[in-house]
């Protein structure tokens, strides 16, 4: 039965609830999980990206940086260094045109780009493009 009621919420355009899965958008290029505890949270990976990185990579970091990016229910987000960088295969899709929300941190995925933002106002934008940081 939970398997029928997440795919027809990730079948229709609308805002959904998410329920602590991993997911990836359309181009597979990211991938997020996070939960709704403690206010919520989310993880996002994108794998190929361009641009200028968002944040200065820190001096501690001798692995990947501007790939991995953390958003709790308030605050700013946080950049992570990754000891490397893999592609998932999951089954749950954030079709574009679909917003979902992890307690206080709302996204929503698109053609152009996946945002987050928690209450704070804080949050970010992935592209293969670019990413920021707000």
């Amino acid at each position: 039965m939970r398997n029928i009621l997440l795919a027809l919420c990730l079948l229709i355009p609308t805002s959904v609830k998410a329920d602590g899965l991993g997911f990836m958008t359309p181009s597979k290029n990211i991938y997020c999980n996070g939960g709704v505890t403690g206010g919520g949270h989310l993880y996002c990976t994108i794998i190929n990206r361009g641009g200028p990185i968002p944040l200065p990579k820190p001096a501690s970091c001798n692995g990947y940086w501007g790939h991995e990016f953390y958003i709790e229910a308030s605050g700013n987000v946080k950049m992570i260094c990754s000891q490397r960088l893999e592609s998932v295969d999951y089954t749950d899709i954030a079709h574009y045109g679909v917003s979902g929300e992890f307690g206080s941190v709302n996204c929503r995925s698109e053609r152009t780009g996946f945002t987050c933002s928690n209450a704070d106002g804080h949050g970010f934008f992935l592209s293969r493009r670019k990413q920021l940081v707000f």
